[in-house]
């Protein structure tokens, strides 16, 4: 199979590079905005005008929530304009598009897992965007997208919530961390994984799905969980709550995603939240 993978230096991105090294199913090209400007719709048609593609895995998104607030403008370039551009290209070529989104598509104020079919309501320009993706890949491109949608994405590259709290468990005494928003990590070597599962199935399978580790936590607690499986002693980690940490975006409270329908398409079994961040720490970080 033929793969343009996009957003190939980021987190998820790195981590399909690492699983699909070696691996003769595939022929991937990696991109990232150095080799392709995906929201440039002339580059981006001059891309498949010199290559054919089976695939594209759109790993690139603008994922700086805070910031978002303040230039929406831009986020919407890169999650929303596109993913247009790429899904636009994909349909006058008949190319399959596999796209990453996000539990902040839901308000979090619900009390059970988010399902696939639950009525989004983002409350962030993060999640609006990211949102407004999906729904043009949607109509552009209908019957030839997965959307996968995950949540508090880590890895051992780059910058993320495990790394910076193994970082300032090392370097501080004390911390607070936020205990009233619960969710599923992710590792982004599993998230990699299953796209992978997408590709290689017997049968296509298109729609959107939901895809994180399996279980649920606070931020507090996953924090205690990486202190303890690193060996981290030295540090008081104590919770608080959001309000004591005001930030520019609302973050959803209980943002868990229902992953039943993903397992039961694909016939797989998740990893639980813990598993994964244990095989990280203890054989990558």
């Amino acid at each position: 199979m033929k793969l343009l993978i996009t957003g190939a230096n980021g987190q998820l991105g790195r981590e399909m590079r690492r699983l699909l090294d070696g691996d003769k199913r595939f022929a991937p090209i990696y991109t990232d905005v150095d080799e392709l400007d995906i929201t440039n719709r002339e580059a981006v048609e001059r891309m498949f005008d010199s290559q054919l593609f089976d695939y594209i895995v759109n790993c690139a998104a603008y994922t700086a929530v805070d910031r978002a607030e303040d230039d929406e403008a831009t986020a919407a370039l890169i999650n929303t304009h596109a993913v247009e551009v790429l899904a636009s290209a994909a349909a006058r070529r008949g190319v399959r598009m596999i796209h990453v989104s996000t539990d902040y598509v839901f308000d979090g104020e619900g009390n059970r897992p988010y399902r696939e079919d639950d009525a989004p309501h983002p409350v962030s320009a993060y999640g609006r965007t990211k949102l407004a993706g999906e729904q043009a890949l949607q109509r552009i491109l209908p019957g030839q997208y997965v959307i996968l949608r995950t949540a508090w994405l880590y890895s051992a590259h780059g910058k993320n919530f495990v790394k910076t709290m193994l970082e300032l468990g090392r370097t501080r005494q004390q911390l607070r961390v936020v205990y009233d928003q619960v969710g599923s990590p992710t590792l982004a070597t599993d998230l990699a994984q299953a796209i992978i599962t997408v590709m290689t199935a017997p049968d296509w399978h298109p729609g959107i799905y939901h895809y994180c580790n399996e279980g649920a936590v606070s931020w507090y607690d996953f924090t205690k969980a990486i202190h303890r499986l690193a060996g981290i002693t030295g540090c008081d980690v104590q919770p608080c709550l959001s309000h004591e940490f005001p930030a520019k975006a609302h973050r959803p409270a209980y943002s868990v995603l229902d992953k039943a329908k993903f397992k039961q398409t694909f016939g797989v079994t998740i990893p639980h939240w813990e598993d994964s961040l244990k095989q990280l720490i203890v054989n990558r970080l």
